[in-house]
């Protein structure tokens, strides 16, 4: 059975349809969740009561709930959302002056393992469904009364591991929702198959990578997928990409102190990307409880190491940081919900 939202135009069009309505009832449901956010069959006041009755057999409505909400003096506000199932998730709204941003999860947990991350500490449950990811715009769009202008999967989970219901859930809030692929961006923390896959759908989305290290050994310490692809082929993936679809790459930096945030890693990262269509997008640490006891580097190791790579000619840009007053960091609210449960 069909859910909302999640969807499509011609998922509802079969089913509206089979009830032997006309048509343009589709093009009401649809303005009705994607739009208005409605919760239930029986807010589409426009919709005959028999079809309302009929729908829920046919065209399952679900929606998420709210289970705890974090408000940052900036404006962010992170947000634990329950699903179906109750499995939960997590997903953050971005204010900025010139955008209104959501972050999604694409997963229940993660089973990437990197070190620095909060959701790695709590394992794998399951991939979600195209139409929880669009929930989660759709949801944080009603909460927060503002349209949301921008989403970047950069929650839980990663996004290629789960990339039929990710390419849906774009495609779902370009044409639906009504936001830009442009305005989209899908951050991966290096399937380099999953990059050459993406590439063949030729979205005009952002592909952000975390690449984080500029060599093998440094990058499988801190991230364990760099057992299974090495620098070179994530490289190889991003040109591929870059070249296929026509759009920049974004090579998303984490700043770590003392393990590879040193000028000389902004020397061997800049030597890396020379001559790619690209970006490096610099983060330092969000300060969260790792089993490697990470720490945040001072911002004038920060500004050195992207001193070297502007010096280089390299792209250079330093994540705009917000909710730091808050679990801002992935999978942290979640943790902090289950442990006090516990």
């Amino acid at each position: 059975m069909p859910v909302l939202p999640g969807a499509t135009r011609e998922e509802i069009l079969q089913v509206v349809r089979t009830l032997g309505q006309p048509d343009y009832r589709a093009q009401q449901i649809a303005e009705w969740v994607y739009h208005k956010g409605a919760r239930t069959y029986d807010q589409m006041t426009n919709l005959p009561l028999s079809l309302r009755r009929s729908l829920s057999d046919l065209l399952l409505l679900q929606r998420l709930d709210v289970v705890r909400a974090q408000r940052s003096a900036d404006g962010t506000v992170k947000y634990l959302f329950a699903l179906a199932d109750g499995e939960r998730v997590e997903a953050v709204f971005l204010p900025y002056d010139d955008r209104t941003a959501v972050c999604i999860s694409t997963q229940v947990g993660c089973a990437a393992g990197c070190r620095f991350c909060a959701t790695a500490q709590m394992g794998f449950s399951r991939n979600l469904t195209a139409g929880e990811m669009v929930d989660e715009v759709l949801s944080i769009q009603q909460l927060s009364g503002q349209r949301v202008s921008h989403v970047v999967y950069m929650g839980m989970g990663e996004p290629l591991w789960n990339l039929p219901d990710v390419v849906k859930s774009v495609l779902l809030l370009n044409r639906e929702v009504g936001i830009s692929q442009r305005h989209i961006t899908v951050s991966t923390v290096g399937v380099v198959p999953g990059i050459y896959e993406l590439a063949q759908h030729r979205l005009q989305i952002t592909l952000a990578i975390s690449l984080h290290a500029p060599n093998d050994d440094l990058r499988a310490r801190i991230m364990p997928v760099g057992r299974k692809w090495k620098v070179q082929e994530l490289i190889d993936a991003a040109r591929y990409y870059t070249e296929t679809t026509g759009r920049k790459v974004t090579f998303e930096y984490l700043l770590l102190r003392g393990v590879n945030d040193a000028p000389e890693h902004a020397h061997a990262l800049a030597k890396l990307v020379k001559g790619l269509v690209c970006n490096v997008n610099l983060i330092p640490f969000n300060q969260v409880e790792t089993p490697d006891g990470f720490t945040r580097p001072e911002s004038s190791r920060v500004a050195r190491f992207r001193k070297v790579l502007q010096e280089a000619g390299i792209a250079v840009t330093q994540r705009v940081e917000k909710g730091h007053d808050i679990s801002a960091a992935c999978g942290q609210l979640k943790l902090e919900t289950a442990r006090a449960r516990a």
